[in-house]
Order: structure tokens, then sequence, then C-alpha cells
């Protein structure tokens, strides 16, 4: 019978990642994710472009991308791109790792070797952490599941019909069509 070994988020942050290799920590579960395809990091790019170039602009938060989060417990997430506004972040030192609180908006750009479960996992771990709206971008049917607190159930929105990336409590003045980005 195999055992299980739990990592404390202090554990967790003192491994050394190699190449090609991302981890995350699931309730003190060691994650292993693969390296993601490049058409991923031409979305993640350019969308952390378009979203920190409209933060600096309106001086209202900051766009992370690829950080270690810490969630509740001994949960610590990467999501691809996450926004803190300005009041949440401004006293969180930015040269340590994992960042102490959960971000108020999280995207996740959805890969081939992402899993329905776990996706719905990292949605509700989230939510329970207190992120205001989470993202999770389908490449291949050009989709947006949007998620807010206490709701699994998701607005859908598609890009040839128009939808578009807005969140105007959090990012107000911003709007951004999916077929632009979901190319």
């Amino acid at each position: 019978m195999a055992t299980k070994t739990s990592l404390t988020i202090d554990q967790y942050s003192a491994l050394d990642e190699p190449v090609g290799v991302r981890y995350e920590l699931d309730r003190g579960e060691l994650i292993l994710t693969p390296s993601p395809v490049p058409m991923h990091n031409i979305i993640c790019g350019d969308l952390y472009s378009r979203l920190s170039a409209w933060a600096k602009e309106s001086n209202l938060g900051q766009v992370l991308y690829e950080v270690d989060v810490m969630l509740a417990g001994d949960t610590v997430r990467r999501p691809d791109l996450m926004f803190f506004t300005r009041e949440r972040i401004k006293d969180i030192d930015l040269d340590q790792v994992p960042v102490p609180i959960s971000p108020d908006l999280v995207i996740e750009v959805v890969s081939k070797h992402d899993q329905p479960d776990d996706l719905m996992l990292k949605v509700r771990q989230y939510q329970q952490a207190g992120v205001r709206a989470i993202w999770l971008l389908y490449r291949k049917t050009r989709e947006a599941y949007r998620y807010v607190p206490e709701t699994l159930q998701p607005s859908v929105l598609n890009a040839e019909r128009g939808g578009k990336f807005e969140e105007p409590e959090l990012l107000p003045g911003l709007s951004l069509l999916l077929s632009e980005i979901l190319q």
C-alpha cells in the first residue's frame, strides 16, 4: 500500500522545480503539471500585455502571471494570470512566494492536459479563498466560462457570438473581444 506524503507550504516553497515541470500544492499533496504548449503561452502573453497596460494606465491594481498564491489550508495554486486590486496588494512583499493572499481575479487558459474534475476543484478552491471572478478560457471551442462566488454555474461566452472579457467591478473600462484573445 502506497503512503501519501503531505507537504507544508514552507516545504513546498523550498522545492526546486525541474525545467518543464510545474508544481502546485493541493491540500498538502504535491501536484505535477506538464509544461504548457506554445499557443497557451502566446494567449497568456497577449492577455497579460493587455491587462497589464490597462492596470498601469488605470492605477487600480497589479496583474501577475505564473506566480504561486496561497489559498485556504495547505493549498498553493499557480494561475495563468491574476489581478490584485491596489488596496489588497499594497502591503504584500512581491519578492516572496507564495503570495499570501488570493487574487481578486483569476484567469486559466485551459490546456489539453487539464481534466474537467481538476478544473472544477480549482474553481471551488479559488471561490473558497475569496476570488471574486474566475475565467476559464477554452481556445479549441473559443469559449470562456466565467465563475463568480457561491455558484458553480458559469456564464458561458462564445467568441463567435461577440463574447467579451469584461469585469466592470474589478476592471472598469476594460473590454476585450474573446475573438481577439482566443486565437
